[in-house]
């Protein structure tokens, strides 16, 4: 004799919820292709570590940079596929703070910060829990209708991807120059604590939505990604200095156009109030 309790087990395991219709098995393809590349970015984070392990550290370098541009478009096929899900962003936040803090951390010790164990050892340390402090920050904001910052198209401190970037800096002047100046680890390790800093920070930085052009300046633009990637062909490592350079550079910038935004906002909403008092 079968009782309730055995009846529920079977329903249970077979899939079907009190006869209605089945549940899905598995997962669907289309969940299935964003998720499987921020898992490629999450590998590549730790082959990077890898290749440093084993002293290559151009090849480290490129595993992260590879990790970066798969977390560029994860998200964009999951919107295009309509595959997003909460599932899919706790993955890429672990997978970001893998490949964009630990990582790329691991690499700089390796490279230089090792010959001060200790100070090295902090700084290293602050870039990967600096950036693990960013991930679970947006985490907590995701949900969040008012965030000042994404509704104008800035975003908060420098993004992760971004930050290991720039934190690789002074090895990419390195292995293009072969020069030692660049690989002294005081000076690495000071520079590895700002972009740290920089990841947590509440600046406004420059969010690709808040990037747009001239209709008069569009063709320029255009041609000019083109010679950017054309550089990054024949000269990878100045070409990174540079679009790093030109990163750093237009953080003012970003600060400035979020102040004369939050200017132009309070103003509208005092000519509001204005308006109402009169009424």
């Amino acid at each position: 004799m079968i009782d309730d309790a055995d009846a529920f087990d079977d329903d249970e395991a077979s899939g079907y919820d009190f006869g209605r219709r089945p549940l899905p098995r598995g997962l669907t393809l289309r969940a299935l292709v964003p998720n499987a590349i921020t898992s490629a970015a999450l590998c590549c984070g730790l082959t990077g570590i890898r290749f440093a392990i084993g002293g290559d550290f151009r090849s480290a370098v490129l595993a992260v940079i590879l990790a970066g541009m798969l977390d560029g478009i994860d998200g964009r096929v999951a919107r295009a596929m309509r595959a997003q899900s909460r599932f899919g962003a706790e993955l890429d936040s672990l997978s970001d703070a893998i490949a964009f803090g630990v990582a790329p951390a691991l690499i700089l010790y390796l490279w230089s910060l090792q010959q001060v164990p200790r100070f090295g050892w902090f700084a290293a340390l602050a870039l990967a829990v600096c950036c693990a402090l960013r991930l679970a920050r947006f985490n907590a904001q995701i949900d969040m209708a008012d965030q000042p910052h994404k509704s104008a198209g800035f975003l908060t401190g420098v993004p992760a991807p971004v930050g290991a970037g720039l934190a690789l800096m002074p090895l990419y002047l390195w292995i293009a120059s072969g020069r030692d100046e660049f690989r002294h680890p005081v000076a690495v390790a000071i520079w590895t604590a700002v972009i740290a800093f920089l990841m947590i920070s509440n600046t406004a930085t420059l969010g690709w939505t808040g990037l747009r052009p001239r209709r008069t300046i569009r063709l320029e633009v255009i041609g000019l990604v083109g010679l950017v990637f054309a550089a990054l062909l024949t000269e990878p490592w100045l070409t990174l200095v540079g679009v790093c350079a030109a990163y750093i550079a237009m953080l003012p910038v970003g600060v400035l156009r979020y102040r004369r935004f939050r200017q132009q906002r309070a103003a509208a909403r005092d000519r509001q109030m204005s308006g109402a008092e009169a009424d």
